[in-house]
C-alpha cells in the first residue's frame, strides 16, 4: 500500500535484481514512495518488461545471472531504449563507475546501500529527466551550428539528421547549446548536467563528451565541441585560429 505521505507520482520504476531480499526491499520502498513498480530477476525478464511496461527509470543490478547490467544497458541503448538507468553494484572502484556511466547509465549506487539513498537518487534522476510530457513546459528549441534540440519532445538533430542520444547525452548537448561559444569548466558541466559532483571526478564529463562527439560529427560533419585544455569544453563552429581550443 502506498504511504499517504508520498502521493502517487505517475512514474513507473523497473527494479532488476536477482537477490530476492534486495528486490523486495526496493519494490516495497519505491511503492511506498508513490511509484508504480515492476521487478525482474534477470536480464531477459528485464528486457521484456522494459518493452511492455515502458518504465520511466530502471534500477539495475550490475551482476545478473544471465548477463551484466553494463552489457544490458548498452543493448537497450542500441535498440533505441533511452530509459534512465540507476546502477546497483558491489563494485566500488572509480573505473567501474566510469564504465557503468559510459555504458549509458545515469547514476551509480554501491552496495551495501541505505534505501533512502536509492530513493533520493531515483528522485534526482527523474527530476533531471523532466516532468511527464503532459505537464512539461513548452520551451523553444535550442539551435546552433545546424544542431536543433527540442526539450519538449526530447528530439535532437544535426543538419536534418536525427541524433540518437541517451538522456544524459541529451542533457549534455542542451547544456552546451544553451551557452554556445562560451567555455564551460568541467566542474560546471558536472553540476549542470548531473546536478552534483561524482566525488570531484570529472572524467565522466570527458567520457560523455567523447560519446557525444561521435554522434554529432558523423558523415564528415565538422566538429562542434572543442576542448579547452586544462579548463573544459566549448561549443562553437570551426574556424581557422590559433589558441587552446582543440576538437
Amino acid at each position: 500500500m502506498t504511504d499517504p505521505r508520498f502521493p502517487a507520482t505517475g512514474r513507473t520504476v523497473l527494479v532488476v535484481e536477482d537477490d530476492a531480499s534486495i528486490r523486495t526491499l526496493l519494490t516495497t520502498a519505491l511503492g511506498a514512495a508513490g511509484y508504480s513498480v515492476a521487478s525482474a530477476a534477470d536480464g531477459r525478464e528485464a528486457v521484456a518488461l522494459a518493452g511492455s511496461r515502458r518504465p520511466d527509470l530502471i534500477v539495475l543490478d550490475v551482476m545478473l545471472p544471465d548477463t551484466d547490467g553494463f552489457r544490458l544497458t548498452r543493448a537497450l541503448r542500441a535498440q533505441g531504449v533511452y530509459t534512465p538507468v540507476l546502477f546497483l553494484t558491489a563494485r566500488t572502484g572509480v573505473e567501474d563507475r566510469i564504465t557503468g556511466l559510459s555504458s549509458g547509465g545515469d547514476d551509480y549506487v554501491t552496495k551495501p546501500f541505505h534505501v533512502q539513498e536509492v530513493l533520493l537518487r531515483v528522485r534526482a534522476i527523474l527530476r533531471r529527466a523532466g516532468a511527464p510530457a503532459s505537464t512539461a513546459p513548452v520551451r523553444p528549441p535550442l539551435r546552433y551550428g545546424g544542431v536543433t534540440l527540442d526539450e519538449s519532445t526530447h528530439e535532437a538533430e544535426r543538419a536534418g539528421r536525427p541524433l540518437r542520444l541517451s538522456p544524459t547525452e541529451f542533457r549534455l548537448l542542451a547544456c552546451l547549446l544553451a551557452r554556445p561559444e562560451r567555455v564551460l569548466e568541467k566542474a560546471e558541466i558536472l553540476q549542470r548536467v548531473w546536478r552534483y559532483d561524482f566525488s570531484g571526478d570529472t572524467r565522466i564529463v570527458d567520457t560523455y563528451v567523447k560519446n557525444l562527439r561521435r554522434k554529432l560529427d558523423r558523415d564528415g560533419a565538422p566538429p562542434l565541441v572543442h576542448t579547452v585544455r586544462g579548463v573544459g569544453y566549448c561549443l562553437r563552429l570551426p574556424r581557422e585560429a590559433t589558441g587552446p581550443l582543440t576538437p
